[in-house]
């Protein structure tokens, strides 16, 4: 049995449904919203449900009271019953409907009633222990590699050539296609501009992107780079990856 089902075995509780199941997080986790610490907890659960990102569900004793306010608001989850919601308010600030929890233990689910959990971007920042987390929180089983890689690859749209190397960096995240990084000395800029888009990953760090340089003018966004990433994707910090499915993609005639 590999060490991730053990550890899944060893760790989780699973609903009878089959479709939830929840694990203990040794990190203490904070949420603040408008200046102020909404939630402080080292007790979270992550809750991983089939075909959704992972959830923190917090404990409602480590949330400030004072800052929820109970509104109408319900929603139906089929597999862990009726949610209630409460506004998060800070001041003149206010995050409609940002924190659910579900009073009532469903029938075949987990009995979830001493915790609550909010809507990632709702809040202002997110903290595991001292370090900011975007997105959603990191799925323990969700891994990247880095590696170095020797392979000729080139990177072009029509007859435009934007990348060639033998020196990328190939980046295998759990679930997803391998993605190139090239050196920035093997990009072809001169295609590209830059564009106002932004994304992020709580595994890779927060991206700039480019577009593609087209004889009207600017095209659509074809490449990324992370001018910070996280420590686990420090070796593709500054290295360039093209959009595979805009950009043609070759490593060694494959």
């Amino acid at each position: 049995m590999s060490l991730a089902l053990s550890h899944a075995f060893r760790t989780q509780t699973t609903a009878p449904n089959g479709r939830v199941a929840v694990e203990p997080v040794a990190k203490r986790i904070r949420v603040r919203f408008g200046g102020e610490v909404i939630a402080d907890t080292t007790n979270a659960l992550l809750l991983l449900e089939r075909d959704h990102l992972p959830v923190y569900y917090l404990p409602l004793a480590d949330i400030n009271a004072d800052f929820l306010e109970a509104v109408e608001t319900t929603s139906f989850c089929p597999w862990k019953g009726t949610a209630r919601y409460w506004d998060v308010v800070v001041g003149d600030r206010r995050a409609a409907d940002a924190v659910w929890s579900y009073p009532d233990s469903h029938e075949n689910a987990l009995d979830l009633s001493d915790y609550a959990a909010f809507y990632w971007n709702r809040v202002d920042e997110w903290l595991e222990e001292d370090e900011p987390v975007s997105v959603h929180p990191r799925d323990p089983y969700v891994r990247v590699d880095v590696l170095r890689s020797s392979r000729h690859v080139t990177a072009t749209v029509g007859d435009t050539v934007l990348a060639d190397s033998d020196a990328t960096r190939i980046a295998f995240e759990t679930g997803k296609p391998p993605r190139y990084y090239f050196p920035r000395g093997d990009v072809a800029f001169g295609a590209l501009a830059a564009s106002e888009t932004v994304t992020a990953s709580p595994y890779l760090g927060t991206a700039r992107h480019f577009a593609f340089r087209t004889a009207d003018g600017v095209g659509e966004d074809v490449a990324w780079f992370y001018p910070e990433t996280t420590p686990e994707a420090a070796a593709i910090a500054g290295y360039v990856s093209f959009d595979a499915e805009r950009v043609a993609i070759v490593a060694d005639g494959d």
